[in-house]
């Protein structure tokens, strides 16, 4: 009766953990738990296209997370993505004319930001527009552009 009551300990035990790594896992996944107490600084960049970003993804810089995209939105006079960013505080020394690009992590991965510093000596700062930007590769404009050129042949 012992070893019983041991091993429904045991399974009750393993089931609690396996819960824990379920929630862990979500909540990496959701990118819910990198979010911190620090606000940051609010930066906008406008883009052509943003393909498939979402708010929530990362903002890098040189593959170092530095900030979350917070807001997505289409600006009806620029007739583009206008595309709002939280930077960590310990990001501020970034140049004006930092360039902003839309990645893709691997071939069919998530989006995110990458920020590529200029030469400026003026920094981003709250409420700031990133000027240059490059919009995202979608990857069925270019298997059109691929099968067009193609059948011209």
């Amino acid at each position: 009766m012992g070893s019983s009551r041991t091993a429904e300990i045991t399974v009750g035990a393993l089931f609690v953990l396996g819960i824990l790594a379920l929630f862990a896992l979500a909540m990496n996944v959701s990118n819910l738990s990198s979010f911190s107490a620090e606000k940051g600084f609010n930066v906008s960049a406008k883009f052509g296209n943003v393909g498939g970003l979402q708010t929530k993804a990362k903002v890098t810089l040189s593959g170092v997370t530095v900030g979350r995209v917070t807001e997505i939105f289409y600006d009806k006079k620029s007739f583009r993505a206008t595309v709002v960013m939280a930077i960590d505080p310990q990001y501020d020394y970034l140049p004006e004319d930092t360039q902003a690009s839309i990645y893709t992590a691997g071939l069919l991965g998530e989006q995110y930001v990458s920020l590529e510093p200029g030469a400026e000596e003026v920094s981003l700062k709250e409420g700031s527009v990133i000027q240059l930007t490059q919009s995202a590769v979608v990857l069925e404009e270019i298997i059109g552009k691929v099968l067009v050129s193609l059948t011209t042949k």
